[in-house]
């Protein structure tokens, strides 16, 4: 067995004149990947099965790797089968394949399995040195932008580096300007030139404003500053005049756009990209971390290697010097990252690392079948250059000048000429700066089944192979999300408190600020749970809202109607998207001379939802309250129309009764009066009547006594007359009879008279009780008849009073390891 400590065992000599391979082995000094490795090949040249055994030396090596694999290829890296059974390989075995070469799938694979055991023993490899491999490093194959792999969160990138921002200026700047650039070339931003694009000045700027400061960057955060930077001027230029509010919102919108795309989701959620986690285990065991990025476009590749390279540049930075290969950064297919004319955000890293990384003991391995797509100046730093057979000539010519620029003239090139050509497959030229002379070796077989590349279907089973799983939680973007307006109860554990910037809002929005009208003390005792009296405040937090509230003014003279009713709706709008539900939002009317003018002091901001970032979006919002307010003011008043009474809105029920009471028993009483007045005037006249009659009968009765008197005294003159012989006149008894009976009828006429007029009298009592009786039941009815009337305003009388974004006040606690909020206002 082969003795390979401190070296890589890639495979054996080869003598070109022979055409044939030695026995001496081509042992690679792993310290002297230190100054970086070139592999140069065309397709099907070996160059995977050489990579693939520098890496698994590697490993077995205990040197950590990180590997950037565009095409999926290096996924091959993690198929150990030490055992070699065919049902190991059968998984992997391409059907296409076998189908060509007439063989079922465990046919292909018992073949694959044969012949990686009759390989392996070709070179020497024995099945403990697979096992060895197997267990000497921790694999694992992250997906960023996906969740077929391990997702990757790139949140930790935007965190400002620990590295002393006055001693490390320039390199930080040149952190800021690639990360930038990533992050706009993400978006969609073309032609971004560091001195010229004012996006790319923006963002540097505020980059720098905050890290300058040891503080750090979430996208959140990035796009508030977006909106609101943190620094008046920009060069001599105030910032509004150097990029005006209106387009700094809409390079806010864009960056939002991809927080808040679904698809972005997995950016921010799984492993954080820190170097330190990525190379070792927390027991020190080197990891060998594949970055599978097939699925990604272009402008997602370029973000996510550009974000790596910063960190490991950052972390790099924080290292100690060494002479010895600390961790590897491989790059499979580099074509387009270091292109030989262009210079895309991936370049000055890559550049740089060529220069520095040696020093701390990070080297790179970069991959390519194109030469002529490689800017070979940059690789003369690169001491190892692995040459495989090239396509046309004039990839040979281009990889010639590269290397005899990095040999500084001492390269025979004729020889090197001659010796590309005659390279076949799995034959390799190595060039080491370390070496006097050029080796030309074929690669040993590869321990790991090399498959082929692999699709994104195949991720989540590599990792199940290798017993990968996911170690670490999301890392939150924005802080917590606001709470339902009326919810009183603590709100849920949160990850981070928000930011200290104020989120802008766009253009002719209005913001409020509703004052904390609530105690902590108070807030405390209205969460009603148990635990809370050891909760310490920790700070003040506010949560945006929607506020709308409208006045509506009812005039209506027919009515005697002048009232005035308010609609007010606070939407906590999290979760809201598009049409609202006004009336699930309804709050007590707020006085606006209530309002603040300026948050509290210290206080910090959650993120603005989505619907309260776009002016058109509220202005929409707008009309559909305005429309709501409108179609829910019809009122209902209560009218009494026999009365001529109607309530206002507010009155209860019982207050109109006893109003309509009221106005019925004084209509009553003033019915009464007119009837009692007639009553009066009628009485007087009968009592006036009976009176004179009955003086009349006085007179009568007195006559009549007077002319009976009369009547008998003549009649007893006549009697005498005729006794003494006296002769009276007959006529005169018949006289006084005539006149007695006429006073006699007087009396009964009179009699008569005075009783008809007593019956009058009676009757006009009685007709008088009985209007009265039936004033007292119509009025009665009167006070117990009234509807209700449906009373509809005009539009224009609908006002808009409040319309905007509300601030709403959170006291943040802390209990123990857990950050409670509770409301620090309360509606009045």
């Amino acid at each position: 067995m082969i003795e390979t400590k401190g070296k890589f065992y890639l495979g054996r000599l080869y003598d070109l004149k022979k055409a044939q391979v030695t026995e001496q082995p081509l042992l690679y000094e792993a310290d002297d990947l230190t100054t970086h490795a070139v592999v140069v090949g065309m397709t099907g040249s070996g160059k995977t099965g050489l990579c693939v055994n520098l890496l698994e030396e590697a490993a077995l090596n205990n040197i950590p790797a990180l590997m950037i694999d565009p095409k999926g290829d290096v996924t091959n890296t993690l198929l150990h089968f030490p055992e070699l059974l065919p049902q190991d390989f059968q998984p992997w075995v391409n059907p296409d394949e076998a189908r060509r070469e007439g063989l079922s799938l465990a046919q292909a694979a018992e073949k694959a399995a044969n012949q990686w055991r009759e390989g392996l023993a070709k070179w020497d490899i024995q099945p403990e040195r697979l096992q060895a491999l197997r267990e000497a490093a921790q694999f694992a194959v992250y997906t960023p932008g996906s969740d077929a792999g391990l997702p990757v969160s790139i949140l930790a990138s935007l965190k400002a580096p620990e590295i002393s921002w006055e001693a490390n200026r320039e390199l930080l700047r040149e952190k800021i300007s690639g990360t930038v650039t990533a992050i706009l070339g993400l978006v969609g931003v073309k032609d971004i030139d560091p001195v010229r694009s004012r996006e790319h000045i923006l963002l540097a700027n505020i980059f720098e404003h905050t890290w300058s400061q040891a503080k750090d960057l979430n996208l959140g955060e990035l796009i508030l500053k977006t909106q609101n930077p943190p620094f008046d001027k920009l060069g001599v230029f105030d910032v509004n005049t150097f990029y005006p509010e209106k387009e700094r919102f809409e390079l806010a919108m864009m960056l939002n756009n991809i927080l808040a795309a679904p698809a972005f989701q997995t950016w921010i959620e799984g492993q954080p990209l820190e170097i330190g986690s990525l190379l070792y285990t927390p027991d020190g065991r080197p990891r060998h971390s594949v970055f599978y990025l097939a699925h990604l476009n272009d402008a997602e590749r370029m973000f996510f290697v550009t974000l790596l390279y910063t960190a490991v540049e950052s972390w790099m930075r924080v290292q100690s010097g060494t002479t010895s290969l600390r961790a590897i950064v491989y790059f499979d297919e580099i074509f387009g990252y270091l292109p030989p004319v262009a210079n895309p955000p991936s370049k000055q890293f890559i550049l740089r690392m060529l220069k520095q990384a040696r020093a701390f003991g990070i080297g790179q391995v970069l991959v390519t079948q194109n030469p002529v797509d490689l800017d070979y100046k940059a690789l003369s730093n690169a001491g190892s250059w692995f040459i495989g057979k090239l396509q046309t000539d004039q990839d040979k010519q281009r990889l010639l000048d590269g290397l005899e620029g990095a040999m500084a003239g001492a390269m025979n090139r004729s020889r090197y000429d001659a010796i590309i050509s005659a390279l076949g497959k799995r034959v390799f030229l190595l060039h080491n700066v370390h070496e006097k002379e050029p080796q030309v070796f074929q690669t040993r077989w590869a321990m790991n089944y090399l498959a082929g590349p692999l699709t994104r279907t195949h991720i989540p089973m590599l990792n199940q192979l290798v017993g990968a799983t996911q170690e670490t939680a999301a890392v939150d973007v924005e802080g917590p999300l606001p709470p339902k307006p009326s919810s009183e109860k603590p709100r849920p554990s949160v990850t981070l408190s928000g930011t200290s910037t104020r989120p802008a809002l766009p253009a002719g929005i209005a913001e409020y600020f509703l004052p904390n009208n609530v105690s902590f003390a108070q807030a405390l005792k209205k969460a009603a749970k148990e635990g809370l009296s050891q909760a310490k405040p920790s700070g003040m937090m506010y949560h945006p809202a929607l506020l709308a509230q409208a006045r509506v003014r009812y005039v209506q003279l027919k009515y005697n109607l002048d009232f005035e009713t308010v609609h007010t709706a606070l939407v906590h709008t999290a979760e809201r998207r598009g049409i609202i539900r006004w009336s699930d939002f309804l709050a007590a009317p707020i006085d606006p001379e209530s309002l603040e003018d300026e948050p509290l002091p210290e206080a910090r901001f959650a993120s603005l939802p989505a619907i309260l970032t776009q002016a058109a979006s509220l202005k929409t919002l707008e009309r559909q309250f305005l429309d709501w307010a409108f179609q829910n003011s019809p009122i209902k008043i209560k009218a009494n129309e026999a009365l001529k009474l109607y309530a206002s809105p507010d009155m209860t029920t019982a207050e109109f009764h006893t109003l309509c009471s009221e106005a019925a028993d004084k209509a009553f009483r003033e019915e009464s009066k007119k009837f009692e007045k007639d009553f009066e005037k009628q009485l007087r006249t009968l009592q006036t009547k009976l009176e004179r009659e009955e003086r009349e009968l006085a007179e009568d009765e007195s006559e009549y006594s007077q002319r009976k008197l009369e009547e008998m005294g003549t009649h007893a003159e006549n009697i005498l007359g005729l006794i003494g012989g006296r002769r009276r006149r007959l006529t005169t008894s018949l006289t006084k009879r005539r006149m007695t009976a006429k006073a006699k009828a007087d009396i009964d006429e009179s009699v008569a008279e005075i009783k008809r007029l007593k019956t009058q009298i009676a009757e006009l009592e009685a007709e008088k009780n009985h209007a009265l009786e039936e004033a007292r039941a119509r009025w009665g009815e009167a006070a117990g008849s009234f509807v209700e009337i449906t009373l509809t305003p005009y539009k224009k009388d609908v006002l808009l009073e409040l319309f905007g974004v509300a601030w709403v006040p959170y006291y943040q606690a802390q209990i123990g390891q857990e950050t409670l909020e509770f409301p620090g206002y309360q509606t009045p």
